[in-house]
């Protein structure tokens, strides 16, 4: 498994342990102590899940497991999906943070914070769509005469 696909699934490993540390903390404090979490504190749990856990793992076995670029197809740039990473770790950690500092401060210039990740997010998202199109093809099988 290449160096760059390790780094995706430990990283959503990662974003997973977290999600689930903050669902547990959100859980005891509704149901067990009777303080219902702020708003925005839900939304960092969920976050750290769905794009943090579920996406990045989605994008790093399918960057791992599609098929390989044709090699006449210079359209699939390995340094892009290096890049789609680290915009995809450092907006989702950037996201699930500010979130969770403005749930509890509310201080304006977090809700800007969560909106460059957010923004950042969809920008990884996007870079990852456009490298990755040609690839989602059927692989070429020699034929047997």
């Amino acid at each position: 498994m290449p160096p760059l696909i390790r780094r995706y699934i430990k990283t959503s490993f990662a974003f997973l342990v977290a999600g689930l540390l903050l669902g547990g903390y959100l859980t005891v404090g509704q149901f067990l102590v009777g303080i219902y979490p702020p708003r925005l504190v839900m939304t960092a749990h969920v976050h750290l899940l769905l794009v943090g856990f579920m996406l990045m793992m989605v994008m790093g076995v399918a960057t791992w497991m599609f098929p390989r670029p044709a090699k006449d197809d210079a359209r699939y740039r390995p340094e892009l999906a290096e890049a789609v990473y680290w915009v995809m770790t450092l907006a989702t950690a950037l996201r699930g943070a500010a979130e969770l500092a403005a749930g509890w401060s509310g201080a304006p210039f977090l809700r800007i914070l969560v909106a460059v990740g957010g923004l950042g997010q969809l920008l990884g998202a996007a870079l990852f769509v456009v490298n990755m199109w040609t690839r989602v093809r059927m692989p070429t099988i020699p034929s047997v005469r």
